[in-house]
């Protein structure tokens, strides 16, 4: 039997993922090319010593009630690398002050007036106590945007202080760019079967309460996963950019060399897989032309150990605030403190933001300032870094817009066979998702 080759676009966990799965299913006599211009694999997950620590630089955590992260890691025989939080809980600040995260919520949208008290006003809460009883008319199907919504339902103070701050955290975007069914599935679901009401769809979407951690991380970082996935799957790793594909398969690099392959799997963001499916499959290229991407930037910090944070893990923040990032995370607080600094991070950045304001245009040096004084301002406490690393993701983070899903099933409809993509723009912007769709991909195109 003829061994088969693969050809990989793209060095990310998507890519290097593929590239595994590839290996487990075509053997050990298949070539696995993997194309990725950069100086290290990893794409967005990327970890660097910060104070002596590793600390992941890029994407942090990732959600423990998906299975694809924890069953990957037992398939490498690295769930002893798995790391819980402590049970530190994040807090939002709203109005210039901080708040308790909100309670018996999906992705901030109340369940009741009850975990809204104290984060917005009295005719808010009046508002969110009365929603039952006021007309809801709900298309099966439909995805609106989550703002269009919630502000509807229980008005704007929800959205901007309960609602924003965890989307801008995931998608660093907002409720107004985020459609329904990406930021909460399990809230449209229960409108599909017949929810009376937003309130009644969000108790149905409520995941069970477990007691467990909600996230997870890697001892050592991301880097452990991306060096075993990389050793397992035996790839060629071509350090050159992926100019034109060929159907054949035909694969051209920037160097001018070209690469014949049974199936290519595009691992790339939607825009580069734009430039690559021109012509060859025009319907895949109309639909990923519609993603649109927000750029972000992490400034990882090391301070003194003594350094008196609140026993929280972060905080995340309302949107209209004075502050120059969207979300902190106190990383020490977080997973567990460790030697003798604290680690944390701060994240800049959402879809629209002004320029003056841009993840993408302020140097390091503006980007360690706002730091310093966005840490001052929310926790009174003057911050004196024993270290600190300033990391970008310029157009990392694709906005799940209404109607995402439909999108979606057109970039895949379009694919002619033997090319098949995978990213963070499919299913999901997570490290779970991007798994699930890189298994997704190699399913079918594999043997």
């Amino acid at each position: 039997m003829t061994s088969r080759s693969y050809c990989v676009v793209g060095g990310g966990i998507s890519g290097l993922t593929a590239a595994y799965r590839l290996r487990v299913a075509a053997g050990d006599d298949a070539t696995i090319a993997l194309f990725d211009p950069g100086d290290r694999l990893g794409g967005v997950l990327r970890t660097e010593r910060v104070g002596g620590r590793l600390t992941d630089v890029g994407a942090e955590a990732f959600v423990l009630r998906r299975p694809e992260v924890p069953a990957l890691l037992a398939e490498l025989g690295l769930s002893g690398r798995q790391l819980g939080t402590t049970g530190a809980r994040p807090l939002i600040y709203s109005q210039r002050e901080l708040h308790p995260l909100p309670s018996d919520t999906v992705v901030g949208i109340p369940s009741s007036s009850t975990s809204m008290a104290g984060l917005v006003d009295d005719a808010t809460l009046a508002r969110i106590d009365a929603e039952p009883g006021r007309p809801f008319s709900w298309q099966p199907g439909s995805d609106p945007a989550v703002a269009d919504l919630v502000a509807d339902r229980f008005g704007e103070q929800v959205v901007a202080r309960s609602v924003d701050p965890l989307l801008s955290g995931v998608y660093a975007g907002s409720a107004a760019t985020i459609g329904l069914r990406a930021a909460a599935p399990t809230v449209a679901a229960a409108l599909d079967r017949g929810a009376a009401c937003l309130t009644d769809a969000v108790r149905q979407g409520l995941p069970p309460s477990t007691g467990a951690p909600v996230f997870g991380a890697l001892d050592g970082g991301y880097q452990v996963l991306l060096d075993e996935l990389v050793r397992r799957s035996r790839l060629e790793w071509v350090r050159a950019a992926v100019t034109k594909v060929e159907p054949g398969w035909l694969v051209h690099d920037a160097t001018g060399a070209r690469r014949h392959a049974d199936a290519v799997i595009l691992a790339i963001p939607a825009p580069r897989v734009t430039r690559l499916v021109d012509g060859l499959a025009p319907r895949t290229f109309a639909a990923a032309s519609r993603v649109v991407s927000a750029s972000s930037a992490v400034v990882a910090l090391a301070v003194p150990r003594e350094t008196p944070f609140p026993e929280c893990s972060g905080v995340l923040v309302a949107s209209g605030e004075s502050l120059h990032a969207k979300a902190i995370t106190l990383s020490s607080r977080k997973w567990g403190m460790r030697g003798d600094t604290q680690l944390l991070r701060l994240s800049f950045g959402r879809f629209g933001d002004a320029p003056e304001n841009s993840a993408v245009r302020a140097s390091d040096d503006e980007l360690r300032a706002w730091a310093v004084d966005d840490l001052a301002t929310v926790f009174g406490v003057a911050v004196e870094p024993v270290d600190i690393r300033v990391q970008r993701w310029i157009e990392a983070m694709p906005q799940y817009g209404p109607g995402h899903a439909d999108l979606v099933a057109e970039v895949r409809a379009g694919l002619p066979p033997g090319l098949a993509v995978a990213g963070s723009y499919l299913d999901g912007i997570g490290v779970p998702a991007c798994i699930g769709a890189a298994g997704r991909a190699v399913a079918t195109v594999a043997p």
